[in-house]
């Protein structure tokens, strides 16, 4: 499809949105805020991942469908308020895009990944002051699902050279917390359990970031196997 009949169908849609939040539109979209649809938003993104991973076109496609419509209901409802469009939005990534590459689009040499990710931290870092973030682990979204985050947060710190390459002190790290989680079995102090276990899942995620796996990636797909084993589990004995 020509990018002139995406732009069209993206106005169809814009439009589209439009008269469900107007008065004589829907009255279900016409209360909707960006709280409110927090939920759906989360759902929609987490569908496109299950889509993806049954490897299923259509489904793919239809689940950016509806990821794209969330996008555009908040747009609407930030436009009506009078804070932004989707035309800032759309501006605003295809500006950091190009900002954040200027090896593609400006007459700038890469000659190396190291030197790539170098320079890509270096832009995040002075847009960071540019928008006056005191933190430089800020860009680490805190509603991010737990493993997701530690993953990131270790990433953040090794490119900043906060983290040691080891990966045998990860490990090292993880055999510590497994003992002091036996440990407070055996005291019985559930909030103790309860930091001890977190530590441990922390060393895990790190091990995993060593290893290039994504924890969150790798549990999500554990959950699924062993999901049919419950499922045939609760039929038996249903069965029985």
């Amino acid at each position: 499809m020509p990018f002139s009949d995406a732009a069209a169908e993206l106005t169809r849609l814009l439009t589209i949105m439009e008269r469900l939040r107007s008065p004589s539109g829907c009255p279900w979209d016409a209360e909707q805020t960006t709280k409110s649809l927090r939920r759906y938003l989360i759902e929609e993104c987490y569908e496109v991942l299950e889509a993806i991973d049954q490897e299923d076109t259509e489904e793919i496609c239809d689940e950016l469908g509806d990821l794209l419509l969330q996008i555009v209901f908040h747009a609407q409802i930030f436009r009506e308020q009078g804070d932004f469009d989707i035309k800032d939005v759309i501006s605003g990534i295809a500006d950091k895009l190009v900002r954040r590459h200027p090896h593609v689009f400006a007459e700038q040499r890469i000659n190396s990944q190291e030197e790539l990710t170098r320079q890509w931290e270096a832009i995040k870092v002075k847009e960071k002051k540019e928008k006056k973030v005191s933190s430089r682990f800020g860009s680490i979204p805190p509603h991010l699902p737990a493993l997701a985050r530690a993953h990131k947060l270790g990433e953040k710190a090794q490119r900043l050279g906060l983290d040691s390459p080891l990966l045998d002190g990860t490990m090292a790290a993880l055999h510590a917390q497994l003992a002091q989680i036996e440990e407070s079995l055996i005291d019985e102090e559930a909030e103790l359990q309860q930091v001890r276990i977190g530590e441990a899942l922390f060393a895990m995620s790190q091990l995993a970031r060593r290893l290039g796996i994504e924890p969150e990636e790798a549990l999500r797909q554990t959950v699924n196997r062993h999901l049919p084993a419950f499922e045939s589990r609760v039929e038996e004995e249903q069965k029985g």
